[in-house]
């Protein structure tokens, strides 16, 4: 092939790549995207070794720092996102709910590593530039995160105030039995269990 040819090839393979993932969770979804592992890297490597120039697709690099970080593949998840963050930032502005998207994203790559100060930063990030209100989906589980990290680092009251929080808000927005509330219920009940308040966490656990 031309030099113009690979390139097309190659952009065309990405493309379908990313195509091909969507954001749902069901097992055969896990399974799917582990297939595609060797493909993207493959992808990624030959436009390196034939110099094929790619110009930054945000979406595309999202999901396969999602594909990447399902995987256990750290490095490569983490280079993407924080390419994907940068670029929103510079484009969107640090408002934009896709750019507070991208930070969560990378602040759970993090997490993921046990890399509690580096989520941390960017979860307190992501909750102080939201502009989304207390209300929305994406303010309550980018506090939900930020407590998951608080409760890694054995910061219980923190962890616990943003807790309540959430469960409240979900109480009163989303009523008692969607899916989401019940998880921060039990989210709130394990802060309790792991500081041996049994009762609480019990009660919680009831409802």
């Amino acid at each position: 092939m031309s030099k113009t040819e690979n390139q097309n090839m190659c952009h065309s393979a990405s493309a379908l790549l990313s195509y091909s993932i969507t954001y749902q969770f069901a097992t055969q979804d896990y399974i799917f995207r582990r297939m595609l592992v060797p493909h993207i890297k493959a992808n990624h490597q030959h436009a390196a070794d034939t110099g094929v120039v790619k110009a930054f697709n945000s979406d595309e690099y999202a999901k396969f720092g999602l594909v990447y970080k399902e995987n256990g593949y750290w490095k490569e998840a983490e280079e993407l996102e924080v390419q994907v963050m940068e670029i929103r930032k510079r484009v969107l502005g640090a408002e934009h709910p896709d750019t507070l998207t991208s930070m969560a994203n990378l602040a759970s790559t993090y997490q993921k590593q046990g890399r509690w100060t580096e989520a941390e930063q960017l979860g307190v990030r992501e909750m102080v530039i939201s502009a989304l209100g207390a209300e929305h989906p994406s303010t309550l589980t980018g506090m939900g995160n930020l407590a998951f990290t608080y409760r890694n680092q054995g910061r219980w009251k923190e962890a616990e105030e943003l807790e309540v929080q959430v469960m409240e808000i979900s109480l009163r927005v989303l009523g008692v039995e969607h899916p989401d509330t019940l998880t921060s219920m039990g989210n709130l009940a394990l802060t309790y269990e792991k500081q041996g308040r049994w009762k609480e966490a019990e009660e919680l656990g009831f409802k």
